[in-house]
């Protein structure tokens, strides 16, 4: 039972601790599309750790990290980081924080843009008690061997 108990919870302290690849946006990185539904109806946590990916047309699409100011007024410039490679592009989160990207070039004004709230790990759960709370049950116990010890008289009268 003890054994279970802290397999049970080494799974939990795992599985809390993965870290998840979230595709943005149901269809993708493209324009007219609200990837604040998105966020509410998909992805309602993200955590430290966890990764982003941005599918796009790199030939007509970008992905700027830039900070809240220009992320509010769509501007591109001066942005923080360029995560644009090659259209199916990764990005680790890996401080608890807001992130916001945009797509450049008009873009960000037809919807290219999403603000992500990043949490730290969430708390593993209470440990489960490993403690018999109920005093053990003596008298099941020794009915047992009671039960037993019978069993065995009637066989040694009956068969020997």
């Amino acid at each position: 039972m003890a054994i279970t108990a802290v397999t049970v919870m080494v799974i939990l302290e795992c599985a809390a601790a993965a870290e998840q690849l979230h595709k943005v946006g149901s269809r993708g990185w493209i324009p007219d599309y609200n990837y604040t539904d998105w966020l509410n109806q998909r992805h309602e946590h993200f955590y430290v750790g966890d990764w982003l990916l941005f599918v796009f047309d790199k030939h007509s699409y970008n992905v700027l990290e830039v900070n809240e100011t220009n992320y509010e007024s769509c501007n591109d410039q001066g942005f923080i980081k360029n995560i644009t490679r090659g259209g199916r592009d990764v990005v680790q989160l890996t401080e608890a924080r807001p992130y916001y990207f945009l797509s450049s070039g008009g873009y960000c004004w037809g919807g290219m843009k999403v603000a992500i709230n990043v949490e730290d790990l969430a708390p593993a759960p209470a440990p489960a008690s490993t403690k018999n709370v109920s005093p053990p049950n003596i008298l099941s116990r020794q009915m047992i061997v009671l039960i037993a010890f019978c069993v065995a008289m009637a066989w040694f009268v009956l068969f020997l």
